[in-house]
């Protein structure tokens, strides 16, 4: 679980992360991300947009894991996008999370409801406070979230600093190669977020069950290593503590390339978030 990541500024982010999506129960919420640090996990990722900054911060609180071991990541949300919206949401965001910086912050989404006709120049203005916010030490790093080709296509050449990391969705079934090309061109870190969609449709997959007896693993353990291998950086979750110990536990055996190929073509018919 120590290894890392180098970002373009030189900073390092652990390949696993603790996401906290959909953790709206407060109790399950702190509990979830006090026993992932607990048990080894030191990047947490978090948004505006999931409602539970504030017990993002208490977790980490009460874990006693120093804040300076900890790789940090919230997102902006949909409605305070905008120079002065973000600019002023940013320090909403530290307080919070009861930090006085954040490890990264990402633009969550490229287009909002608001901005369907001008988005371009929504995304740029937006990204200007991200800048300033960065070269002002609050946030040690920025990135964004969900932009594919099109949205990089018009951010890149208006940016003073590239972003850092772009924070998609891919696994087996869906790997937005163009996306994940013109990212790591321009430097960026992928981040794979729901790393573990395809689980319902792989536990009835013959060529997967035999896999988990072949390696010795779970599906879970298998989609999360799949991700690791193709470096990715995946955000696993979940409020169950024995859970959160098996996702860890993906560091100790590496898939084999022609199961690595048999994810690469594996097709999945869940959910598309467009």
């Amino acid at each position: 679980m120590n290894k890392t990541m180098t970002l373009t500024n030189g900073m390092t982010l652990p390949v696993l992360g603790y996401g906290t999506w959909r953790n709206t129960d407060p109790e399950e919420c702190i509990n979830g991300v006090k026993w992932a640090l607990e048990h080894g996990y030191r990047h947490i990722d978090t948004a505006q947009m999931y409602g539970n900054e504030a017990e993002v911060g208490e977790g980490i609180r009460l874990s006693g894991v120093p804040r300076e071991e900890i790789y940090l990541t919230t997102k902006l949300n949909n409605n305070n996008h905008g120079y002065e919206n973000a600019k002023r949401t940013i320090d909403e965001s530290l307080e919070r999370l009861g930090t006085d910086y954040l490890d990264l912050f990402l633009i969550h989404w490229p287009e909002v409801e608001g901005h369907e006709d001008d988005w371009e120049t929504d995304n740029i203005e937006t990204w200007r406070a991200l800048e300033e916010a960065y070269e002002a030490g609050k946030l040690k790093a920025i990135g964004v979230s969900n932009f594919k080709v099109k949205h990089l296509e018009n951010l890149l050449p208006n940016c003073r600093i590239t972003p850092m990391v772009n924070q998609i969705r891919v696994h087996p079934g869906i790997h937005q190669a163009e996306t994940v090309k013109m990212s790591r061109e321009a430097g960026m870190i992928i981040e794979a977020w729901s790393p573990l969609s395809p689980i319902p449709q792989m536990l009835e997959d013959e060529a997967v069950v035999a896999m988990t007896e072949k390696y010795h693993k779970t599906v879970a353990q298998l989609l999360l290593r799949y991700c690791v291998q193709k470096d990715y950086v995946p955000l696993t979750k979940s409020v169950h503590e024995d859970r959160i110990i098996e996702n860890a536990a993906i560091f100790n055996f590496k898939i084999d390339e022609e199961d690595m190929a048999y994810f690469d073509q594996w097709e999945w018919d869940g959910e598309v978030f467009s």
